[in-house]
C-alpha cells in the first residue's frame, strides 16, 4: 500500500487521517516499513504490558524525529494494523525520549465510527482513568529496554495540538515540494 497517497485527513489539523500500526490492548511494536510500504514487526514489547490504546501516524506530518507525527486513539475497539482510521484531534502528551522530542497527538474516532466518545471534545473532556492510563503506559513501556527512556511532560488542550499537527503537515510539504 503506498501511504504516501493518503491525506492528512478530510479537515485537518482537527479531523484527521490514522494510519494504525499497533491495535489496542497488543503488545508488538509494529512500523510502517517505508521502503515497501508494508506493517513490519519491529519489536515485542520487553515489559509485561500491552498498548491501552490504538497507536500510529498521521500521513503528510513530519515530526521533530523526521517520521510521521504520532497518534493515539482513544476507542472501545481495537483496530487492525494498517487501517486508517478517521478521528478527531482532542489533545496531545508532550514527551522525549532518547531520540528527543516525541509528541503524541491523542484522538477519538469520528462519531459515525465510534459514537460513545462524542462528548469529548477537548484533552479536559477524557476521564481521568484513561489519561493515568496513557500516563503509565509510556512511563513504563520502555523500562527494560536498554539505553531507552522516557521522560512525560504534559497533557495539552486541543488548541496546541492542531497547532503542532498544522506545522507537521508544513514541514512534510517543504521537505516533499
Amino acid at each position: 500500500m503506498d501511504f504516501e497517497k493518503i491525506e492528512a485527513g478530510d479537515n485537518p489539523p482537527e479531523y484527521i487521517n490514522a494510519i494504525i500500526e499497533i491495535p489496542k490492548d497488543g503488545s508488538v511494536k509494529y512500523e510502517l516499513d517505508k521502503n515497501s510500504g508494508i506493517m513490519a514487526v519491529d519489536r515485542f514489547l520487553y515489559t509485561a504490558m500491552f498498548y491501552p490504546f490504538n497507536y500510529g501516524f498521521i500521513p503528510k506530518t513530519l515530526a521533530a524525529d523526521n517520521d510521521p507525527l504520532d497518534i493515539i486513539v482513544i476507542s472501545s475497539m481495537s483496530v487492525v494494523p494498517g487501517c486508517l482510521l478517521k478521528v478527531r484531534v482532542i489533545g496531545m502528551l508532550e514527551m522525549e525520549d532518547e531520540n528527543g522530542n516525541d509528541e503524541k497527538i491523542i484522538s477519538v474516532p469520528i462519531n459515525k465510527i465510534d459514537a460513545g466518545f462524542s462528548d469529548i471534545r477537548d484533552i479536559n473532556d477524557v476521564p481521568k482513568v484513561f489519561l493515568d492510563q496513557i500516563r503509565h503506559f509510556f512511563e513504563n513501556y520502555k523500562t527494560l529496554e536498554p539505553e531507552k527512556w522516557v521522560k512525560l511532560e504534559n497533557f495539552v488542550n486541543k488548541e496546541k495540538a492542531t497547532k503542532i499537527v498544522t506545522e507537521t503537515m508544513i514541514k512534510y510539504k517543504e521537505k516533499n515540494n
